[in-house]
C-alpha cells in the first residue's frame, strides 16, 4: 500500500532535485523513470556554466551510468524521447538566491508547475574547507526553502540531511528536530550568522595579500578551523556540523512549507534496483 501511494503521488508531478549529479540523486530520478514512467517533469539543477554545458553533464555523468542500462533496454530506441519530454536539466547553485538560475522564465516555470522539491545537493566531506560546507550544506538549505516559499503549488520540500547530525551518541537516538541555536555539548553561543561573520574574518587573515600563504596552505587552515568550530559545539567534523545547522535553518523557517528530513545512515551500493551492486564514488 505504502509503495502504491508513492507510485500515485508521482503520477503527472513535477519534482525539482538539487545536486543531480550525485550519487543519490542519480538513483532517485532513476527510479523514478523506470517505476513510475508518468511523471510529468524532473527539473534536475547541477552546477554549469550555461544550458550546453548542463546538457553535457546530465548525458556523461548522469545518462550515460551504468545505473540506466535496465531503463534503456526497458525503452528501447524510445529512451532519448522519453528522457527529452521527462527531463529539463540546467546550470544553478543553491548557494545563492533562485538557485543561481538564470533564465527568468525557466524560474518562473518551475514556480508555478513544481509539486516537489527534493535537495540532494551537500559537500560530503567530512574535513571539508569551513566556507565550502557552511555555504553549501547549511545557508544552501535555506535558498532552497526560500525558492520553495515562492512555489504557489509545492506539496512537499524534500531535504536529505545524515543521521549522524546527531553525533557520536551510542543507544536509541530519538529522531528529534535539530533545534536552533541547541549544541550537542551543552555549550552556549551556537549562532549561524555569528559563524558566517567568523568565517568571513577568517577568510580575510588568510587572503594571500595579507599572508604569505599558498593556497593550499588557506585550504588546510580552513578545513582545520572547520573542524575546530565543530568541535566546540560537540560534532566530530565539519560535515554534520554544517549539516545540523541546515536543519536548524529549516526547522526555524519553514512557516507553512510542508518539509520532511530524511537521516540516511551509511549509503552504499543498490541492494536488488535496478540491479544489484551498483556504486560510485568508493572511497
Amino acid at each position: 500500500m505504502e509503495l502504491e501511494s508513492v507510485l500515485k503521488f508521482l503520477e503527472n508531478k513535477t519534482i525539482l532535485v538539487t545536486g543531480a549529479t550525485g550519487f543519490l540523486a542519480k538513483i532517485f530520478v532513476e527510479k523514478i523513470l523506470r517505476v513510475q514512467p508518468n511523471v510529468k517533469k524532473l527539473y534536475l539543477l547541477l552546477r554549469a556554466s550555461d544550458v550546453k554545458s548542463a546538457t553535457q553533464r546530465l548525458n556523461t555523468e548522469i545518462l550515460n551510468k551504468d545505473l540506466f542500462k535496465v531503463l534503456k533496454e526497458k525503452m528501447g530506441g524510445n529512451f532519448n524521447n522519453f528522457v527529452g519530454e521527462k527531463i529539463c536539466v540546467m546550470g544553478g547553485d543553491i548557494t545563492c538566491e533562485d538557485l543561481g538560475v538564470e533564465d527568468s522564465n525557466l524560474r518562473q516555470q518551475m514556480l508555478t508547475q513544481l509539486d516537489a522539491i527534493v535537495n540532494l545537493a551537500a559537500t560530503t566531506n567530512f574535513d571539508e574547507r569551513y566556507d565550502v560546507s557552511l555555504y553549501l550544506n547549511t545557508m544552501g538549505p535555506k535558498y532552497v526553502l526560500n525558492f520553495a516559499k515562492q512555489c504557489t503549488k509545492l506539496k512537499v520540500l524534500v531535504h536529505v540531511s545524515t543521521a549522524y547530525v546527531a553525533g557520536e551518541k551510542e543507544g536509541v537516538i530519538v529522531e528529534s528536530p535539530c533545534e536552533m541555536g541547541e549544541s550537542l555539548n551543552g555549550a552556549i553561543g551556537l549562532d549561524i550568522n555569528n559563524e558566517l561573520n567568523l568565517l568571513q574574518q577568517k577568510l580575510k587573515q588568510l587572503q594571500p595579500n595579507n599572508s604569505d600563504l599558498t593556497n593550499s596552505q588557506i585550504t588546510l587552515a580552513m578545513k582545520d578551523f572547520g573542524l575546530q568550530r565543530a568541535k566546540e559545539f560537540g560534532w566530530p567534523n565539519t560535515y554534520v556540523f554544517t549539516k545540523a545547522m541546515g536543519e536548524m535553518i529549516l526547522e526555524e523557517e519553514k512557516a507553512n512549507i510542508n518539509v520532511v528530513i530524511l537521516r540516511p545512515t551509511i549509503v552504499t551500493s543498490t541492494y536488488k534496483e535496478p540491479f544489484p551492486g551498483w556504486v560510485e564514488g568508493i572511497r
